[in-house]
């Protein structure tokens, strides 16, 4: 049976054990990780934890949305045993009535075909780095190789462990300016889950200098799961004219090569993004993103507005 918790009734011992254990975990999922990015949330749960949904909701003009929180990806049903369609049709029906508006990701792993919901093909790129870097490298797109090489010629150099504070504020002073809808409190969040997971020791930040030792890219990933996940970063107009980005990534790549680990680019149906992504080698990856709107027609709104409410 699905029951639903409301916060303060959800065992989070229990609750990260499941995630933990889940086929379909990701690092998204975990109670501390959703603590810092949503203001509230409540949840799904069948049986004893053996399979969980997070719902991330925020109330706007007395309108209860479920929404996607800034920096996760895929959240939707997690669960020990196997998935099928029916299972994730369940949850979804599950959901209390009074969520009048829907605007979430699921993971890889739901296929839901509920004919109620509108679905939207999300993209992501994974690379299995198992393989020598040598090989990996062969896999690059003529393009990527040729990005390297002009990196590799202009003397920069890469340092692990800067703070998180520096690439945020790397992010903000370049393409950040462009993006209103993150604000203020959306930065602190983020800079407070940085941190969180480097005292827990799954969070790295990587910067790259110049030889005037100015820091012009910089790159945030969080270890779950056997995958790190390429979640934030920042470029300044001199990293991108020296491929600065490029010669991260592919630092990351050699460090990490020969390892039982897959670096997950963390997603985007950005056609520039996506194939900067495909340029290392990675596989295309699709998720499900579904929306519902049941509000009478005279208040309704397309989605898009509403995700500007997240803030």
């Amino acid at each position: 049976m699905i029951k639903y918790f409301k916060y303060e009734h959800i065992d989070k011992e229990k609750w990260d054990d499941c995630i933990s254990r889940s086929f379909n975990g990701v690092i998204y999922a975990y109670s501390w990780f959703l603590d810092v990015v949503c203001e509230e949330w409540e949840a799904l749960v069948e049986g004893d934890y053996e399979r969980v949904f997070p719902i991330n909701f925020k109330k706007k003009a007395g309108i209860n949305i479920i929404f996607q929180p800034f920096f996760t990806q895929q959240l939707g049903v997690f669960s020990r045993t196997e998935l099928n369609p029916e299972i994730i049709n369940s949850f979804l029906k599950a959901i209390p009535r009074k969520y009048r508006v829907i605007d979430m990701n699921l993971n890889i792993h739901n296929k839901p075909d509920l004919p109620d919901f509108e679905y939207t093909p999300q993209l992501n790129h994974e690379l299995d780095l198992i393989g020598d870097y040598a090989g990996l490298r062969k896999n690059y797109s003529t393009n990527t190789r040729r990005n390297l090489v002009k990196a590799e010629s202009e003397g920069l150099s890469v340092v692990k462990g800067i703070k998180p504070d520096d690439v945020i504020d790397l992010f903000r002073a370049n393409r950040g300016k462009g993006i209103k809808v993150l604000k203020d409190a959306n930065y602190l969040k983020l800079k407070r889950l940085i941190y969180t997971c480097i005292y827990k020791g799954i969070g790295s930040v990587y910067g790259v200098y110049t030889e005037s030792n100015i820091l012009c890219a910089a790159a945030v990933f969080l270890k779950s799961h056997k995958k790190s996940v390429f979640i934030f970063s920042g470029l300044s107009d001199e990293g991108r004219d020296k491929r600065a980005m490029f010669f991260l990534i592919d630092h990351f790549i050699r460090e990490h090569s020969n390892k039982h680990l897959t670096l997950d680019f963390d997603g985007s149906n950005n056609e520039a993004l996506a194939r900067f992504y495909k340029g290392f080698g990675s596989t295309k990856i699709d998720f499900m993103k579904i929306g519902r709107n049941t509000l009478p027609p005279y208040l309704k709104i397309p989605i898009k507005f509403y995700r500007k409410m997240r803030s």
